[in-house]
């Protein structure tokens, strides 16, 4: 009886080690990143009707505000990242995804500790004090927003919430992308 029961299991594995081996080589259809459900604010492909009006730019005016908006130069290439939230790599992401399509941030994101903060331009470079989740600091500079945005730190040199990511952005791009959020 047992060894019946153990060649039961065997069995049971062996047939779930192969359905998984059939599911892992079982090509998924995803869409290209650039357009389709993988935009932003769409998490998951049933979450996505093209043939609803969505108000999803697809048509971009400059570099920085296609890096902001799909996390893609305009080069097609998307922008490589480290840290942030595990989905930015499953599903992409991009500035927009936290901050919003106006910069203001303000609303908790998936896996998140703190709410996304306003990054316009002239928040950010205001002469008033700057208050985080850590400490007061100074004034942003277009030198510690690139900072931030590479090194994931603020003026005062600490480190922002771990769900900010490290954007390895070329200097064209990041330059462009600051360009971008002095019009936010």
């Amino acid at each position: 009886m047992a060894k019946r029961i153990v060649m039961t299991f065997v069995l049971i594995g062996i047939v779930l080690a192969v359905a998984g081996c059939v599911y892992e080589r079982t090509p998924y259809n995803m869409p290209h990143q650039e357009y389709g459900w993988n935009e932003p604010g769409f998490m998951y492909p049933d979450q996505y009707d093209p043939s609803l009006d969505s108000n999803i730019i697809t048509e971009f005016d400059s570099n920085g505000e296609m890096i902001y908006y799909t996390g893609f130069n305009a080069n097609e290439q998307q922008i490589p990242v480290s840290g942030g939230p595990h989905w930015l790599y499953v599903h992409g992401g991009s500035c927009v995804s936290c901050h919003g399509v106006d910069g203001k941030g303000g609303v908790p994101i998936m896996m998140g500790t703190v709410i996304p903060p306003d990054i316009t331009y002239e928040t950010l470079t205001a002469e008033e004090e700057h208050e985080d989740e850590h400490e007061e600091h100074p004034p942003y500079t277009d030198e510690t927003i690139k900072v931030a945005i590479r090194e994931g730190k603020d003026p005062s040199g600490e480190e922002l919430d771990y769900t900010m990511p490290k954007w390895d952005m070329s200097d064209a791009d990041i330059e462009d992308l600051i360009n971008y959020l002095k019009t936010l």
